[in-house]
């Protein structure tokens, strides 16, 4: 077994951050709604690209993810 085989362990500070990341997305998300500009598109695209990935990770303890849910697409 490899370091790379070993989940890795989030602490109580980085799973913040990455709830605080994740608010980011949502907030920008949110601001460029209803946009026709090519860059502010590739934005929300990438944006609700990140969302769709925190969703999938395993750390998470008692966070409100369904405040994101909506964001994601198939």
């Amino acid at each position: 077994m490899s370091i790379f085989d070993e989940p890795r362990k989030e602490t109580a500070e980085q799973i913040a951050s990455h709830y605080s990341a994740m608010l980011s997305s949502k907030s920008l998300i949110d601001r460029l709604e209803g946009t026709q500009d090519a860059d502010e598109l590739d934005s929300i695209l990438r944006n609700t690209k990140h969302l769709k990935i925190m969703l999938s990770k395993e750390f998470w303890t008692t966070e409100d993810m369904s405040i994101f849910e909506q964001y994601i697409v198939g």
